[in-house]
């Protein structure tokens, strides 16, 4: 078993105005490990995840899935994967249950009625499993999101603002939920957020994104003070601010 879900390599993407969203860029993502893809807007995260989603192509580099090579085998790569995010709702006018046995058929899933009920069950949806997505509160429907992502016991998870417009407590318990699954089973996260102190709760690891580069990597608890911040918060202002100073730092 590969002890590394995900192996980013030089990867490089440019487009036809010889802008580089993103620049060489290398990290890894272990088993069992959060590791948070942070940056200001413009850094290059979007452009980093629909690269390892399959969505863009590479202008050169490479991602490696689960020990596969997307380039020369997308499929079985993007099988071990799945992704969730706020902004990717599910379509409102099938109810849960439907949602879930409709993006299983599609992943291919084994055992389709025992996932469904595994991740019902996980998330707590089971009074709302023959209720409409649409008519779901927020927090209900980013439970639904995360369902449909574990729904094909994915290996590696990319988690694109998972708490984003949550209210405390539903950002509290889709934390919870999410770091349990992360410890208990056989997967690596890859976690985007602007809030900070989700970040530092989460994750292990976090790689500072800026212009495309990756700047600063570290354990989300110690990194501020290694360069001369009091908060992770306060270094995230500076890398959006001043990130030639921090990288020389």
């Amino acid at each position: 078993m590969n002890a590394r879900v995900l192996e980013v390599t030089n990867l490089r993407k440019a487009y036809a105005s010889d802008v580089l969203a993103v620049d060489r860029v290398s990290f890894h993502v272990a088993r069992n490990e959060i590791v948070g893809l942070l940056g200001p807007n413009g850094a290059g995260k979007t452009t980093t995840i629909n690269m390892i989603l399959g969505v863009l192509t590479p202008t050169a580099g490479s991602i490696v899935i689960d020990g596969i090579d997307i380039s020369r085998d997308r499929q079985h790569a993007l099988e071990r994967t799945n992704f969730a995010a706020v902004y990717a709702v599910l379509p409102g006018n099938l109810t849960i249950e439907e949602n879930l046995r409709v993006f299983g058929m599609l992943y291919g899933v084994t055992d389709l009625q025992r996932r469904i009920d595994g991740v019902i069950e996980r998330f707590d949806l089971g009074h709302l499993r023959h209720r409409r997505a649409g008519v779901l509160s927020s927090g209900e429907q980013t439970r639904v999101t995360l369902a449909k992502a574990f729904l094909n016991e994915p290996t590696l998870l990319l988690l694109d603002e998972p708490t984003a417009s949550l209210d405390p407590a539903a950002a509290d318990d889709v934390r919870r939920r999410i770091r349990a699954y992360a410890e208990e089973g056989n997967v690596g996260i890859l976690w985007t957020s602007h809030n900070m102190y989700e970040v530092e709760e989460v994750c292990h690891r976090v790689l500072f994104l800026s212009h495309g580069n990756v700047l600063l990597e570290g354990d989300p608890r110690r990194l501020p003070s290694e360069h001369g911040h009091k908060t992770l918060e306060d270094l995230f202002i500076a890398v959006a601010r001043e990130p030639l100073t921090l990288g020389a730092h």
